[in-house]
């Protein structure tokens, strides 16, 4: 029986080592990556002294997903490697807090991301949607201020639900069942709350996502018809295989998201970690996305990893 636990107990140490280490190595990864895309943009804004809406939107995501993938991995550290820590008063409310803000942030940009290029891209001559592309200079910015409003209002009510005691431990004969319906009441409002705040931008990316594809795959169907030869037709390509990687990986990140809301009041659970595996590598993966698909943020990257590589050269030729 001793035996059994001890190797029980090595066993589920030895998935969560893994766990961190695989989080460590996505979390750094996908960090480096968006601190490149925030430094290109930043240096672009320094030099032409303003950017574009596109350029707004990939420093805002760049921002979101750094801070987002800083304090995930701070949290999944401490929950596996320093769980005392979290019973300090202070440390769970507010580290959970900044974690449920950076990553609604993350969805909601994510969002704003994929709305844009719907409306940039895709044609339609629908009047609302012409008025929505002659004015998305103006209503980026108000995108922007929305997910940050957002953002906050799901951080103040997960640091107000991590703050309130939700066990009694009373179990008094006439108060346990109280303290239970009341508990269970609580629960359902905030994830009520909480998934309307997620829900709202996964619409969008659905919505957006179905309308680009159709807007594409009509618009490549008439260049085949006509027999034309139209020279953005690869671009149109990419375009669509770029949506639909988007949109898958933005699925699995919210069905992961879904997986550990609901698996959030149970410690040590293997499931929780593999949903942070899977909501690390979203951001990495789909910032290095949108690296390949700009041609400067691409040019520079190449450049960059090309003096890297002469450096490391000449280094071990000395």
């Amino acid at each position: 029986m001793e035996a059994c636990y001890s190797q029980q107990q090595f066993n589920v140490t030895s998935y969560a080592a893994t766990a961190v280490a695989v989080v460590t190595f996505e979390a750094f990864a996908g960090m480096w990556i968006n601190a490149f895309i925030v430094s290109v943009i930043c240096m672009t804004w320094v030099r032409k002294r303003t950017l574009n809406s596109y350029e707004k939107i990939l420093l805002t995501v760049g921002c979101s997903r750094f801070c987002f993938l800083c304090f995930s991995w701070v949290y999944v550290f401490l929950l596996i490697i320093y769980p005392n820590y979290f019973h300090v008063h202070p440390t769970l409310q507010l580290l959970s807090s900044a974690q449920s803000f950076f990553t609604c942030s993350n969805f909601w940009v994510s969002a704003c991301l994929c709305v844009f290029y719907c409306i940039k891209i895709a044609n339609f001559r629908n009047s609302f949607f012409i008025y929505l592309k002659l004015k998305i200079d103006r209503i980026v910015p108000w995108l922007l201020l929305g997910s940050a409003l957002f953002s906050l209002v799901n951080g103040i009510l997960v640091y107000d639900f991590t703050n309130k005691p939700h066990c009694n431990n009373s179990t008094r004969q006439g108060h346990f069942w109280k303290v239970k319906i009341k508990t269970d009441e609580h629960f359902f409002t905030f994830y009520v709350i909480i998934g309307f705040v997620y829900a709202t931008p996964f619409t969008a990316v659905i919505f957006s996502a179905l309308l680009l594809l159709f807007s594409l795959w009509r618009h490549r169907c008439n260049m085949q018809t006509t027999s034309m030869k139209d020279l953005s037709m690869d671009a149109h390509i990419k375009a669509m295989k770029s949506i639909i990687s988007f949109f898958v990986m933005y699925s699995i990140n919210i069905i992961a998201l879904i997986v550990g809301m609901i698996y959030s009041t149970k410690e040590e659970n293997p499931i929780m970690l593999m949903t942070y595996v899977f909501m690390c590598a979203f951001p990495g993966l789909h910032s290095l996305i949108l690296i390949f698909s700009n041609p400067s943020l691409e040019t520079t990257l190449l450049r960059i990893l090309t003096c890297v590589k002469c450096t490391v050269c000449m280094t071990q030729e000395l």
